[in-house]
């Protein structure tokens, strides 16, 4: 074995893509442009609400001025972000518009790339003079034994951009995958990520119609794909390809991110736990400004542990505060557990009375 293996599963042969690097520590925005996309791959994971939908979303947050795309930047601090969708060559003006946004906002050290199925030298330059540091092709499984139909080569030594390929590694693909790797790397490609293909909420078909099935009963992973990219791995060891797996994804790249967000934004009362979530207790009244004064009076709770949330109608309060004294209030008292993002997905709540 000649590839280098990570934490949760992944592997490369060679260094890491600049992009990929960002991913690891956590320190990259994901910005999606559109839902739109043309290629309709089978495999596509994207969630339903934003597939075939032109909507702008800021990792969870749905965008709707450029002000939220720099706001949700400085609350997680990145030092890159990933333009994707749908596909943002869809939608190639506002591609370039959000990447001079952010490099007249942080800076020409703000790594950005992109990540597109649509392989043009014109797309590319107008991209590349807009700021972009790296491309990432998608090509469609069509292509993948006929790359020199396409314009890889031209964009390769027509720009100055690192190009990439990103796909999946698909079980039972390991010819057409060979065959894309022997072209790419002959053209010039900088780098090559094989993604473990996973099953989501949108592409749950693909079970029946690919005869997939789930690696595991702890992943959305699908049986074969790690393998396949393995073999790959194995096979063109000179070549600069990466492995990412499902694991990998989530329990390092989101988990970073996350603790990355949650540090930034974190109230004084909420505690951050390893997964990068908040803790806070909750509680619910019917007039929570005189609940909010009854604690300061009765229990001395100081005010900056303390904090109305009016859009979820709730009294926010440290929750180690709440766990000595819940019991004891007529309140409904929780512990509840959230992520850091925009939309502060709840992960679990705990009644205390």
């Amino acid at each position: 074995m000649t590839f280098q293996r990570f934490d949760s599963g992944s592997a490369a042969n060679g260094e890491l893509a600049e992009g990929c690097k960002y991913c690891v520590k956590g320190s990259k925005m994901v910005l999606l442009i559109t839902g739109v996309c043309n290629a309709g791959c089978f495999y596509c994971p994207v969630s339903a609400e934003k597939k075939g939908k032109d909507v702008v979303y800021a990792n969870e947050g749905r965008i709707g001025s450029d002000e939220e795309v720099i706001a949700e930047a400085l609350a997680m601090e990145a030092e890159g972000t990933g333009i994707t969708g749908g596909d943002p060559s869809m939608k190639l003006d506002r591609a370039i518009h959000y990447i001079r946004l952010l490099k007249e906002r942080f800076g020409k050290g703000h790594h950005i790339h992109m990540y597109t199925s649509v392989i043009s030298l014109e797309n590319a330059r107008k991209l590349e003079e807009a700021g972009l540091d790296e491309i990432r092709y998608h090509p469609v499984e069509s292509l993948w034994e006929r790359m020199e139909t396409t314009e890889l080569k031209a964009v390769i030594d027509g720009t100055g951009m690192d190009v990439g390929i990103e796909v999946p590694a698909l079980p039972g693909k390991e010819k057409e995958l060979g065959a894309l790797v022997e072209y790419a790397f002959g053209a010039g490609l900088k780098f090559m990520n094989l993604n473990e293909l996973e099953f989501s909420e949108s592409n749950w078909g693909m079970m029946g119609e690919q005869n997939y099935q789930i690696k595991d009963e702890l992943s959305s992973a699908v049986l074969g794909s790690e393998e396949v990219a393995i073999h790959i791995l194995e096979k063109y060891p000179d070549y600069r390809i990466h492995f990412c797996s499902s694991t990998f994804k989530d329990s390092v790249q989101l988990r970073n991110r996350l603790i990355r967000r949650a540090e930034h934004i974190a109230k004084e009362y909420d505690v951050i736990t390893d997964d990068g979530t908040l803790l806070k207790g909750v509680i619910y009244a019917k007039d929570l400004p005189a609940a909010a004064a009854f604690l300061k009076e009765a229990y001395d709770v100081p005010d900056e542990l303390m904090f109305i949330d009016s859009d979820r109608n709730r009294l926010e309060i440290a929750p180690w505060i709440l766990e000595e004294i819940g019991i004891e209030l007529q309140f409904r008292c929780y512990i509840i557990e959230e992520y850091p993002t925009e939309d502060r997905l709840e992960v679990e709540r705990t009644p205390i009375n």
